[in-house]
This record gives C-alpha cells, sequence and structure tokens, in this order.
C-alpha cells in the first residue's frame, strides 16, 4: 500500500508539473502581448488518513489562474484611442458580433486597447473588441447613467466626417465707462460697442451696445442707460437696463445697482444679463454689485479692457481624444471640442476571480463579484490614460527561472516513479 502510494504521488508531480510547465509555456508566448496578464499554478499537497505505522503518500493537486490585479508598464503610443488605465480597473468593451446584434451588448473587461474607427466609425480593435461608453447628448452633456448595470453602455460611434457649430451662451465683459460723463456739464453722447457672436447655426452675428450717460441737474448722476441691439434680428433691442454705480470711497467705480427696462434680466447673485439673441439667450456677465469685475466707472477714460466669449463657427471634425476622466471629445479645426461619449471605469471586489476569455478579455463570474461603473479617476479606479497601451506582465527572466525549476521537479518524480517500479520489481522476483 505503501509503495503503491509513493506511485501515485509520483503520478501526481508529474501532472501538476506538467500544468505548470503549460503555464510557464503562456507566459513566455505572450510577453510581447499588450494587456496580457501572467497565468499561475499554485500547488497544494494532499494529505490522506493515517494509519498507526504506516505512512501513505497523499501527492499534490495544483489550481491554475491569472494575476489580473497585476499591471504593466504603460508605454507612449502616437494613436489618441491607445487606451490604458492608470491603476486599478478595467475598460469595457464588447465583442464586434454583440455590437452588430442590436441588442443588449455583452461586456467584457480588459486593461488596455488600441481602438480606431471602422468603417461605420465604431471603435474597435484589430482582434474585434468594441469599446463602450455612455452617450452625450447633443450638446455635449453626460446624463445621468445606473452604475451597478451595463444597460446604458453603447458601442462609441464617432463620424470624422461632420460639421459642427457652437452657439455662443456666453459673454464676459470687461468695460471702463468714464465716470466724467455722467456730470452736470457733460455733452451726454453715447459710448458705442459692437460684440461678435456665433448663432445657433454657425452664422457670425452682432450685437451694437450703447451706453448713454444720464446727465443730472448738477453734480453728477454716476448712471448710465446700457442698450442692446441685435442685428441679426434686424436690430430690435433685446437688452435695457438702468446701471447705477457706487461712488464711496470703499467701493468707488463698481456696480451699485442694476434695473431692466424693456427688455433682458439681471442676477445679483450671478452679476450676469440675460439677453434673448438670435438663436437663444446669452448671458452677459457685468459684475454683482459692489464687485471690482465686469463694467466699472472710472476717471475720464472709454476702455473696453477684456471681451470673451464663448462658441465658434462651423468646424470641420480634425481628431478624438480621450482625457484623463474617460470624457471622449470630438476636436474641431475651429478649436471648439465637445464630449461624445464617457467610457467609465469597471471595478469588482476581486480582480483575479473574473473569467478569463480570448484576447486578454474577461466576463463577470461568481467569483469576481458585482461590478460598479466608475467614472475614471475617481474611488478606487485609476485614470484613463490616452497615448499609451500596458505591456504584458510576463517576466521573462522570471519564467525562464522556473522553468528549471519545473524540469528538475518533473524529473525528480519521475524518478520517483522509476524507483518505485524498481521495488515493485525487486517484490516480484522474491518468489523466484
Amino acid at each position: 500500500m505503501t509503495i503503491s502510494s509513493s506511485l501515485n504521488a509520483g503520478v501526481t508531480g508529474l501532472n501538476v508539473n506538467a500544468s505548470k510547465l503549460a503555464t510557464i509555456s503562456d507566459n513566455i508566448a505572450n510577453s510581447a502581448t499588450f494587456g496580457y496578464k501572467r497565468a499561475v499554478a499554485d500547488f497544494h499537497s494532499l494529505v490522506l488518513n493515517q494509519s498507526k505505522g504506516n505512512y501513505s503518500a497523499g501527492g499534490v493537486r495544483v489550481t491554475t489562474g491569472r494575476m489580473i490585479d497585476q499591471r504593466g508598464t504603460l508605454v507612449t503610443t502616437s494613436n489618441a484611442t491607445d487606451l490604458a488605465v492608470g491603476g486599478r480597473g478595467m475598460i469595457p468593451v464588447t465583442t464586434a458580433t454583440s455590437a452588430a446584434s442590436g441588442e443588449a451588448v455583452e461586456m467584457r473587461l480588459t486593461t488596455t486597447g488600441s481602438f480606431r474607427p471602422d468603417a461605420s466609425g465604431v471603435l474597435r480593435t484589430e482582434s474585434g473588441l468594441v469599446l463602450l461608453g455612455w452617450p452625450a447628448t447633443n450638446d455635449g452633456i453626460i446624463p445621468a447613467y445606473p452604475r451597478d448595470a451595463s444597460g446604458g453602455l453603447q458601442p462609441v460611434r464617432v463620424d470624422t466626417n461632420t460639421f459642427e457649430g457652437d452657439p455662443t451662451t456666453e459673454i464676459l465683459m470687461g468695460v471702463n465707462l468714464p465716470a466724467t460723463d455722467t456730470q452736470f456739464d457733460a455733452t451726454g453722447d453715447p459710448r458705442e460697442l459692437t460684440l461678435e457672436y456665433f448663432g445657433s447655426l454657425g452664422q457670425a452675428e452682432r450685437l451694437d451696445v450703447t451706453y448713454t450717460p444720464v446727465i443730472p441737474a448738477t453734480g453728477s448722476s454716476n448712471r448710465w442707460t446700457m442698450e442692446v441691439r441685435d442685428q441679426g434680428q434686424g436690430g430690435i433691442v433685446v437688452g435695457e437696463f438702468d446701471i447705477l454705480f457706487d461712488d464711496t470711497r470703499q467701493n468707488g467705480g463698481t456696480i451699485s445697482a442694476v434695473t431692466p427696462l424693456s427688455a433682458g434680466a439681471y442676477d445679483p447673485a450671478t452679476g450676469r444679463l440675460t439677453i434673448g439673441a438670435l438663436g437663444g439667450d446669452i448671458e452677459v456677465e457685468v459684475g454683482r454689485p459692489l464687485e471690482a469685475k465686469g463694467l466699472s466707472q472710472l476717471s475720464d477714460v472709454f476702455a473696453p479692457l477684456s471681451i470673451s466669449k464663448n462658441g465658434s463657427p462651423v468646424g470641420n471634425l480634425t481628431s478624438i481624444e480621450v482625457d484623463e476622466n474617460g470624457i471622449l471629445r470630438a476636436l474641431y479645426d475651429t478649436g471648439f471640442s465637445k464630449a461624445l461619449y464617457q467610457i467609465p471605469i469597471v471595478d469588482v471586489p476581486k480582480l483575479n476571480g473574473l473569467k478569463a476569455l480570448p484576447n486578454q478579455t474577461y466576463a463577470i463570474s461568481s467569483e469576481s463579484g458585482a461590478f460598479y461603473l466608475w467614472d475614471a479617476g475617481q474611488g478606487p479606479v485609476g485614470a484613463m490614460v490616452g497615448f499609451a497601451r500596458e505591456e504584458s506582465t510576463t517576466d521573462v527572466a522570471g519564467e525562464l527561472t522556473q522553468l528549471i525549476q519545473t524540469q528538475r521537479a518533473y524529473s525528480s518524480n519521475a524518478k520517483v516513479i522509476q524507483t518505485v517500479d524498481e521495488m515493485l520489481q525487486e517484490t516480484t522476483n522474491i518468489k523466484r
């Protein structure tokens, strides 16, 4: 019985070392495979119930798995949509077959991928993995999607032959009005300013702004009437405001109060005027009461100090990029950028419990636990890294060392079997 158990133990030793050799072979073969996670083989001894005075060898068993939580080195590439995760977490992908089915996509996970638009504009790898993300609305805002379900994820598709306009919604107006113009002996001549804005169709339009001082009988009124006309609507008045400036030692020259007259609105909490321009409202920031920002009234100089606005004319899409927060943006030749998708980072309680699939992808399993979709760089997950790929986690030197050890262990177990065979031969020779 003892000799037979030795034979069985030797056989198990051969089997487990053969399994370890297979993991080493896989690791070395994939030492240059981006995103590859090294396979490992762990040995566990088998202990049988022992009778007094006798010992039976139980042998050994093996469990194999992948070290998915290990991270390879990130290397720089020239493709903006070569993606990797700078830390914990996985990128959601699906197969090309699932993406084309028109039904709910089957989510898979990977840590890196080289995604490029195909003929339909879908971002996919050469191996057929399609990038998944949450689509933005037409105005570039990412709606709220469920974080514990993949139902909101869609294949990322970018139409590279598109034009896009960016209408103006905000104007920052930094203008100084001369305080001397509101004195009783001033001429009362208005001060004029022309502003350009972009409409909802990308066309350039013009706002004519006129500042007319209020002339008092004596002293200084420190009061102006601001009128805004929109040439895109035939020159109609879209904003008219009475603006009073402070003349105290502490806050002299700042806005004291703004009163809307025939058109427009003013919010003292934000310091913004609202005017109804062509294609939609525009907010003009002139400053809050007693705030040294926006409109001022000082000295005898009319000076448009800083005029800035958002928006741009119609532009052609030139490239796409993914920032560290996972926001995929379209970049246009006019300098305008627009969010198209958000790529979340998937995390599970036990990364090494994920089920390994082809092409360095993984699936949720009962061992991994339930997944959660994080914003990149938030919570426990790392940031999204563009222009980068993750290298294989294989250490070739370490694998070759283990190869030598495995070879010796296999030979030693074979020697045990040979020895048991010789002992059994001697036992059969006793009868002779």
